[in-house]
């Protein structure tokens, strides 16, 4: 598979890169300074700049928030997977704030606004003391030694549930056809018949 990542650019930037990408390579061998585009990053590999001609704007590279599929086609019925992205490269106007964080908690399309929070499990709240005792419990148990029953597990404070000892059933018998009332065998069914 392919290496690919997201650039998503101010719409400024964007007229430029696409007006350069749509001219010949004729045109645009007249003035390399004006087509030249550069991005680079500072040592920390998530800051930097990119330069289109003689002008430089700030990126970001950020995180996606869930994987995204490219895929390409050569004959506009076959779909061909290349690759799976998952980080982006910002960049921004000057003035424009700085992303918080490494990852952007939007995804590409509208439907995917703050997916970060509405559509993935948020960490459950543990405290540190609940996290320790069940540890030792747990120790305790790999080591032989009986817990108290008693003992608080989560949930148990809040009358939590608790297991009940299972229910003795009686042993359960092979299918076995019983004869009709009138002392005739069942009806078969046609897999019934082949054996």
């Amino acid at each position: 598979m392919e290496e690919q990542f997201i650039l998503r650019v101010p719409p400024s930037v964007a007229e430029r890169i696409e007006r350069l990408m749509n001219e010949s390579a004729a045109a645009s061998s007249s003035n390399p300074d004006d087509t030249s585009l550069d991005l680079s990053f500072s040592e920390d590999g998530r800051n930097g700049t990119f330069m289109i001609g003689n002008e430089s704007f700030p990126a970001s590279l950020l995180d996606l928030p869930a994987v995204v599929e490219s895929y390409k086609t050569y004959d506009d019925s076959v779909l061909i997977k290349t690759a799976d992205i998952g980080q982006m490269i910002m960049v921004r106007e000057e003035n424009d704030p700085v992303p918080e964080g490494v990852e952007y908690k939007h995804g590409l399309t509208p439907p995917m606004r703050d997916a970060r929070r509405r559509r993935f499990r948020r960490e459950p709240d543990l405290s540190a003391e609940l996290v320790n005792q069940v540890e030792k419990h747990l120790i305790n148990i790999m080591h032989g030694v009986s817990v108290n029953q008693n003992a608080s597990v989560i949930g148990g404070a809040e009358g939590g549930d608790r297991k009940k000892p299972p229910v003795a059933r009686a042993p359960k018998q092979p299918d076995v056809q019983e004869p009709t009332a009138n002392g005739e065998e069942p009806e078969r069914s046609d897999s019934e018949e082949s054996n």
